[in-house]
């Protein structure tokens, strides 16, 4: 078996050990004579592995006792839509911040249930995050809606907004667990799985607890965070085997050192990637260098005729899954947490290979 270097942004690399021991446990987990796939959610076995995934996810990310951890499903996707019906509370406008892709669906979702207002914008370019002094925030807005990394673009926010007293909300799906947060300073946190957390399936949300329990009528039970919350996630049949794997990524990282310890493993990695994009007139970033994202890095050739040739060598090499988002165009390296810094250096690598052989 010949393992590649996967730089997809979504669903990603999972960490070598940790599917390791999923295989070992597979058909038997812990004497029980069952896989994880086959137990019933509510029994003794399961729930000690969902307790247990929830309290190391506590520890890694120091979470307030006053908040809620839900495990769901529907993806950041679904969240679009739950986070309106759950934190309107009764209001009708809600601020959101433009900065690209995901952004803008999460906008186009929430038109469904508020009254939008986009409080601040990366146009014309979405190349970079607004600035504080450009934010106009409502006063009657019920949250403050963000996210903090656009994975197609591969800009990001290096701080937290300050938003006064109203509820912060972010779209963490490809930034969580890859270094410590401040949990306290937001209402509320969602995540899809699949990029730093486990395989697709599973849908973080982390919510203070006076921001649940007053949901639009209209809202489906399993999306209703006072009813998940009540029912410990469990309201419906949760993604068992998913989260049982997340579970498993949250004792990886606990073995690392925690998040501190995976905060400077990124830092170095999107150092060393940058570093040689900027060092070269053959590949360029156009996000503004202050903006840049630690987890996805898009870049361009200065050929562009020359794009389906590194992307087939690069294979040929064991780096896959490089190709850019179909609305950019170009390439992207997606370096969560699992991709190992080897994987970087090979790239690295490979980049300075392909321009002294085409450049």
């Amino acid at each position: 078996m010949s393992r590649v270097y996967n730089f997809s942004a979504g669903p990603a690399m999972l960490p070598e050990t940790v599917m390791r021991r999923a295989a070992e446990e597979m058909l038997d987990w812990h004497g029980t004579g069952m896989s994880v796939m086959e137990m019933s959610h509510r029994g003794k076995a399961y729930v000690s592995i969902a307790e247990k995934a929830e309290a190391d996810l506590r520890e890694l990310l120091q979470i307030p006792s006053n908040y809620h951890v839900l495990f769901l499903q529907g993806g950041a996707t679904g969240q679009f839509a739950a986070v309106p019906m759950n934190l309107l509370r009764g209001g009708q406008r809600a601020d959101y911040v433009y900065t690209g892709s995901w952004s803008k669906k999460a906008i186009a979702e929430a038109k469904k249930y508020a009254d939008v207002h986009v409080a601040a914008s990366g146009e014309p370019d979405l190349m970079h995050v607004p600035a504080p002094s450009e934010w106009q925030l409502s006063d009657d807005a019920a949250y403050v809606h963000y996210t903090p990394n656009e994975t197609i673009s591969g800009v990001e926010f290096h701080w937290i907004p300050e938003v006064g007293d109203k509820p912060l909300v972010a779209d963490m799906s490809s930034t969580l667990l890859s270094r410590p947060i401040d949990v306290s300073r937001y209402g509320l946190i969602y995540a899809g799985a699949q990029k730093n957390i486990g395989p697709a399936g599973v849908t973080l949300v982390i919510v203070r607890d006076d921001l649940i329990g007053e949901a639009l009528p209209q809202t489906p039970n399993v999306w209703d965070y006072k009813q998940q919350a009540d029912a410990d996630s469990m309201l419906n049949t949760p993604a068992t085997y998913p989260l049982y794997v997340a579970g498993l990524v949250f004792e990886w990282l606990k073995g690392l050192g925690g998040l501190e310890a995976m905060a400077e493993i990124n830092e170095r990695k999107a150092r060393k990637l940058y570093d040689a994009i900027d060092a070269s007139a053959f590949y360029s970033n156009p996000v503004d260098p202050q903006c840049r994202s630690w987890m996805n890095v898009p870049f361009v050739l200065a050929d562009s005729s020359l794009d389906a040739t590194f992307l087939e060598e690069a294979e040929a090499a064991g780096l896959t899954t490089l190709k850019g988002h179909r609305s950019v165009g170009g390439m992207r390296a997606s370096i969560y947490n699992a991709m190992p810094e080897e994987g970087v250096d090979r790239l690295v690598e490979f980049m300075a290979d392909f321009e002294k052989r085409y450049g």
